[in-house]
């Protein structure tokens, strides 16, 4: 069997390619499910929906922007359970993520971020946000360390509220025009179903591992990011412009 970052990579290379073919579906049967289903489900849609850094630690300067669009492809932990909360319909085994991204530097070295994704052909979508302050800024000799708190919250599915927030830290270095990144965190979950009075509300925190690599292109920049949030795993890019 393949690694799992390689199988996500050469799936989002097809969902590029064919996205509106990979249908999520809409979470519209949430009542069907047990509450262990529930707690599943809500695992999934919060590593889904849950903040992605998709940039380094080091931070942007009180002058520094970053605007830009991403796709991701992540691999459901639960496909059965995500079908039974779609009412039987067909749902991949990897769903596709795309996201518009906007960042800003602060004084102090402090940065702020805001996202919102969607999952296509579903009623899937989240927005969220960042605030990051980057303890080491980073040198030619030194990495960069950066603390980072983050929240989003889910929309579009009438049957499921579903809030995170996350605390992580990240360490970066460039190198030329390419500066790998790492981090580890905690994101904390609280999701409740609507209109299922069996279905008791959820409360559980979550491991998040995540890695990736930015590479300048000038005015421009391109990111790539594995991230790994429970047991759900996801790999993305994002192609923004910036200084």
């Amino acid at each position: 069997m393949s690694h799992p970052l390689l199988r996500l990579a050469s799936s989002l290379a097809v969902l590029a390619a064919s996205a509106p073919l990979a249908q999520a579906a809409d979470l519209d049967s949430i009542n069907l499910l047990t509450q262990r289903e529930f707690r599943q489900l809500s695992e999934d849609v919060a590593a889904i929906t849950s903040f992605k850094p998709l940039m380094g630690a080091e931070p942007g300067g009180i002058t520094g922007f970053d605007v830009g669009v991403t796709l991701s492809a992540t691999e459901l932990a639960h496909r059965g359970v995500w079908r039974k909360a779609a009412g039987g319909s067909s749902v991949p085994e990897v769903v596709p993520v795309l996201g518009l991204r906007a960042h800003k530097g602060l004084p102090l070295n402090l940065d702020v971020g805001v996202f919102y994704n969607t999952l296509p052909d579903s009623n899937v979508r989240a927005t969220g946000g960042e605030l990051r302050w980057a303890a080491l800024p980073g040198n030619a000799v030194l990495p960069a360390v950066a603390f980072r708190l983050s929240a989003s919250s889910l929309s579009g599915v009438d049957q499921m509220k579903l809030r995170t927030t996350g605390a992580d830290v990240s360490i970066s270095k460039g190198f030329l025009f390419v500066t790998p990144y790492a981090g580890v965190g905690q994101v904390h979950v609280r999701s409740s179903a609507r209109g299922a009075p069996a279905l008791r509300s959820e409360s559980f925190t979550q491991t998040k591992l995540f890695a990736g690599a930015n590479v300048g292109l000038g005015i421009g920049n391109l990111a790539f990011e594995a991230d790994k949030t429970g047991d759900t795993s996801s790999f993305g890019v994002k192609l923004s412009l910036g200084f």
